[in-house]
């Protein structure tokens, strides 16, 4: 007997992430629970971006 539930499973997140929703409607328009500039911080943060590796700019912004 195969249960039927419609219990929604939160996904576990980074916990700087907590609260994030993002949903896409009819038409196609992403909105999001945080800011753009949010999420892109943290990116810039825990993502390396391999295209960028070899850069001098790059470098210099780890050091500081």
């Amino acid at each position: 007997m195969a249960k039927n539930s419609k219990k929604k499973d939160i996904p576990k997140v980074n916990e700087e992430l907590e609260g994030f929703k993002m949903n896409i409607n009819s038409f196609g328009e992403i909105s999001s629970s945080f800011s753009i500039d949010k999420i892109n911080a943290f990116l810039n943060k825990n993502v390396d971006d391999k295209k960028l590796r070899d850069r001098e700019d790059s470098k210099e912004e780890k050091k500081k």
